[in-house]
């Protein structure tokens, strides 16, 4: 072999070495999320949970975590509750840090998996769905917007038609100050909000204080989702009002990493299990009791 060729064949052998190494990091910091089988060998299954609404509520119960626990108690394992945030969730269930464009995504970078069951209030996006498995519809949402009660904003009166129930919402929204929350189902993006003139700030501080944000008056209205606009009109009676929808009607459900198939099978059954025997109308009751008047088809 000449000289040449050998000194070349040599660089070429360490750029594969190289590249090989890389892939082998790659891959060890994105490792796939754990399926049924691995899940029961290790004995414990780990729920990733946003603090949000009633939900997940920060004090160790809340609606998510009571159906989760009995699902891993369903499994045979036990359950470990994972803090996460709305800006690590996705990538602690599959390993892939991923920005939303519009209804499309952009994988910007790879993490550790933590987790193996999202289940957080965690709303089924058309984005939401490229990267990761959802379980049944597990409760209804729909977005709404808020604003203060001395608002010149007045509730729209429901058409019978949600698209016209929309384009009223959005009409009144024409220059004024809106939040919404990115990569969630309030991003402002979604609902083409800047389209339709409205002033959009997007919020970067927790969920729960977008309300006090808007009662305060650091913007005219915010965005927020069934769920929560419920705890909140409770928490604070008297001090906002709904406006009207700017989404049809929505899901929730729980999520898992697309190598995760028969965990999700197994969670779909076992969730199909608690709503025949009254198990789940029962935890609906316990942290949502006043859902039933708005969404009573879905819980039939």
């Amino acid at each position: 072999m000449e000289r040449g060729s050998g000194k070349r064949l040599l660089a070429c052998m360490a750029v594969c070495a190289c590249m090989i190494a890389m892939l082998v990091f790659i891959s060890a910091g994105a490792a796939i999320g754990a399926d049924l089988q691995e899940i029961k060998k290790t004995g414990a299954l780990r729920h990733l949970g946003v603090p949000y609404a009633n939900f997940v509520t920060g004090s160790g119960d809340g609606l998510d975590v009571e159906l989760v626990k009995l699902f891993a108690q369903h499994l045979g394992v036990g359950y470990k509750y994972v803090k996460t945030s709305w800006k690590e969730v996705i990538g602690d269930l599959t390993g892939n840090v991923v920005k939303a464009r519009g209804k499309d995504i952009e994988i910007v970078g790879n993490v550790p998996v933590k987790g193996d069951i999202v289940a957080n209030g965690f709303t089924i996006l058309s984005w939401r769905k490229k990267v990761v498995n959802f379980s049944t519809p597990t409760f209804p949402t729909q977005i709404w917007v808020i604003a203060r009660h001395d608002s010149a904003m007045r509730p729209i009166k429901p058409s019978g038609d949600i698209d016209i129930d929309i384009a009223s919402v959005k009409a009144l929204l024409k220059g004024c100050t809106v939040l919404g929350v990115a990569n969630t189902c309030l991003d402002p993006s979604l609902y083409s909000l800047g389209e339709a003139g409205a002033r959009v700030k997007l919020f970067t501080r927790n969920l729960n204080e977008l309300v006090p944000a808007v009662i305060k008056g650091d913007a005219a209205a915010t965005l927020l989702d069934v769920p929560d606009a419920l705890i909140a009109l409770e928490k604070w009676p008297g001090k906002i009002k709904v406006i009207g929808p700017l989404s049809r009607m929505q899901n929730m459900g729980c999520a898992f990493a697309k190598s995760s198939t028969t965990l999700r099978d197994a969670f779909n059954r076992f969730f199909d299990q608690c709503k025949k025997d009254g198990t789940y109308v029962r935890l609906v009751k316990k942290y949502y009791p006043t859902v039933f008047r708005y969404y009573p088809e879905f819980f039939k």
